[in-house]
């Protein structure tokens, strides 16, 4: 007996390495690289997008909960992630080829992973399927799945462009991370003066966008977490200010001051040579994203190794098809995984895959599957995706706000993240023994 999961990226590579740390036999099926997604460009498993950065890595915060529930479930991607990270202040930032490699290779050499690089077309009628084919689903089997879940929604979705550390003028730049949390070099800092500043943010917002045909007459849905920066930019001249170009935590060596605003670059790569501008997801085209982001102190002579991209990603309408185990509701052997499913982020993608993969095998083995504790962060997520929002379901990330209040309190924001996140782990402990659910 084997149970198949179609998909290779992040929810897909956990969902199949928790299928087969079980001791069950799993038949992973990838497209890469006899066809890639208008994003993909690595024929290496796991591939990261939008930004090589995994959020936050304190345990008292949304992300770094979430990270540390997948840790104490035998999570692949995390081990993986660790030995491939670079400088990125408190958040855990990786080097996206080294980490695609890490995740290929564990999932190459495990005895019971059989890959099959081909394009799944149809919804395997037989047997026990993860469906993990991500937001960019080829359009023959995103045509099946809509077809058969009734439907499915979309929006929009931008990565930031990256740009080469030769090419930049170090002399207008200043490494440092906010409020000197993280080590000095992992983050590079572009000052601009308020002259500066509305120079650049008049350009912006005039330049011109690349066309998107899948824009319906209403117009795109964009996810706020990557919202394209010429679009957040179009709410009002401060919006940046107070956003991405926030220069709160930083002070520029030159001036003793803080800055009018601030563009910061972090490291993509583990040697340094390649740097992403945070924040900077975009439409432009390629030809105006050279120009008005060479008006970036610093960065007059940018080269781009990869522009900002748009793209169009679809997620199930969850409530009413999906369960809280991430099975159909009309097919309890079907199971979904990753963005698809209306979870938002990398690590929230590959959670949903580890509970996927656990749930295939308890079902397949006649044992009633896992919903963990609406009090962890996973648990949370699963329930929203199965239950959340139903009148207009949109993606969610981690967050507290999902989770159910503290019985006792707490107003301090850092003590009430703390006492969530302290909360959580003890409940997933209890379930993790109960269950037998952690595998290293």
């Amino acid at each position: 007996m084997s149970i198949r999961v179609i998909g290779a990226g992040l929810a897909g590579c956990e969902a199949a390495w928790q299928i087969a740390q079980a001791g069950v036999e799993v038949e992973l099926y990838e497209m890469k690289p006899q066809k890639y997604s208008p994003a993909h460009h690595s024929p290496n498993f796991s591939e990261l997008i939008c930004s090589n950065s995994l959020k936050a890595e304190r345990v008292e915060s949304a992300a770094g909960l979430l990270k540390e529930e997948m840790r104490r479930l035998g999570s692949l991607l995390m081990p993986c992630a660790d030995s491939c990270r670079v400088p990125a202040g408190g958040a855990l930032a990786v080097d996206r080829s080294a980490f695609s490699e890490a995740v290929t290779k564990k999932i190459a050499e495990h005895p019971l992973i059989h890959i099959h690089h081909e394009e799944i077309k149809d919804i395997p009628e037989d047997g026990m399927t993860v469906i993990a084919t991500g937001p960019l689903t080829a359009d023959a089997l995103a045509g099946q799945i809509s077809s058969f879940c009734g439907g499915s929604l979309s929006f929009f979705d931008a990565a930031a462009p990256i740009v080469t550390a030769e090419s930049l003028a170090i002399d207008r730049i200043f490494a440092a991370s906010r409020y000197g949390k993280g080590e000095d070099d992992a983050y590079l800092n572009c000052p601009m003066n308020k002259e500066e500043y509305e120079r650049f943010y008049d350009a912006l917002v005039s330049a011109e966008r690349a066309p998107v045909h899948e824009f319906d007459a209403a117009g795109p849905k964009v996810y706020e977490g990557c919202m394209p920066v010429e679009v957040m930019a179009g709410r009002g001249k401060d919006t940046l200010r107070f956003g991405p170009l926030k220069p709160v935590g930083l002070r520029d060596p030159r001036t003793g001051h803080r800055p009018w605003a601030v563009v910061q670059l972090r490291r993509e790569d583990r040697n340094g040579t390649l740097y992403n501008l945070v924040g900077f997801q975009t439409n432009l085209k390629f030809g105006e994203q050279k120009r008005v982001f060479g008006m970036i102190p610093g960065l007059e002579n940018a080269e781009f190794t990869r522009y900002g991209v748009m793209h169009r990603n679809t997620f199930l309408d969850s409530p009413k098809v999906l369960q809280s185990d991430y099975s159909l509701r009309s097919n309890p052997n079907l199971f979904f995984a990753g963005q698809i499913t209306g979870v938002e982020g990398y690590m929230e993608s590959a959670s949903s895959g580890i509970m996927a993969g656990l749930n295939a095998v308890r079902r397949m083995k006649g044992q009633s599957t896992v919903t963990l504790p609406q009090t962890t962060m996973i648990g949370s997520l699963s329930r929203y995706v199965a239950s959340g929002g139903e009148a207009d379901f949109q993606p969610m990330g981690a967050n507290f706000g999902i989770m159910p209040a503290l019985e006792s309190p707490v107003r301090d924001k850092k003590e009430r993240y703390a006492a969530f996140s302290a909360r959580a782990l003890k409940d997933l402990e209890q379930i993790i023994v109960e269950f037998g659910l952690s595998r290293s």
